[in-house]
């Protein structure tokens, strides 16, 4: 068994999947969090990784940047090899002054300025939104970590240069916390198919302080995020 972006086999691939964007930020996770690891994936240099974590069969695959990846990857995921959650892991930049760099936000909810959902033909606007199973154990698990988190709406854009200098302060003052390119087509897709989705964000820049982390950083240190995803595999 096997899709043309994934060449894993039956039963490679765990019931719940780890997704940051990066692929050597999930080949970092295999390696540094998971026994018994074994790559199941190298297609486009995709890496993707199944391994035990306390005890548990846990995967973990990048989704590369945007909607159009990530919609990819969870699509074949959920519809091809049987997986239920999918937990993306992955950076943004935050829209709010409280909200600092390594801040955590759990997405609630994800806004976006992409036509991803005119795929269904629905009578109006999608509302993509995380699981709530999903969302409550996260929240927990960040309390008991004492790290800063902040629960709430985000934006996944197409664009990543934008055009319009103002765009993020539009999106900002209707609540947004952060913004990205993937959580919106992630938690569409698995509405479509009657699954699990998450998406946890780590904060590397700021677009209101002009903060930033560098690539390294982003690969490597975010571990608080990687950790809280790990606990609800």
């Amino acid at each position: 068994m096997s899709t043309p972006h994934n060449e894993a086999k039956r039963g490679d691939i765990a019931k719940t999947v780890l997704m940051p964007g990066d692929p050597l930020r999930a080949k970092f996770l295999a390696e540094t969090y998971l026994e018994d690891v074994h790559q199941f994936n190298g297609v486009r240099n995709m890496l993707g990784y199944t391994g035990i974590y306390k005890g548990k069969k846990v995967s973990i695959m990048g989704s590369g940047m945007g909607m159009p990846s990530i919609g990819i990857y969870s699509y074949e995921l959920f519809n091809e090899y049987g997986v239920e959650s999918i937990i993306r892991i992955g950076s943004c930049g935050s829209l709010q002054k409280n909200i600092h760099l390594r801040d955590i936000i759990i997405a609630q909810g994800a806004c976006t300025d992409s036509r991803f959902a005119h795929q269904y033909e629905l009578p109006g606007t999608f509302s993509a939104i995380s699981s709530f199973e999903l969302l409550e154990k996260a929240v927990h698990l960040a309390k008991e970590k004492g790290v800063t988190y902040h629960v709430g709406n985000t934006i996944s854009s197409d664009i990543f240069y934008h055009a319009d200098a103002t765009s993020s302060e539009k999106w900002a003052s209707m609540g947004c916390l952060g913004v990205e390119m993937e959580a919106y087509a992630l938690f569409a897709t698995a509405a479509y198919f009657k699954k699990k989705a998450l998406t946890i964000l780590t904060v590397s820049d700021s677009l209101v302080s002009n903060e930033e982390t560098t690539a390294q950083e982003r690969e490597k240190t975010f571990t608080a995020m990687m950790e809280i995803a790990l606990e609800l595999a």
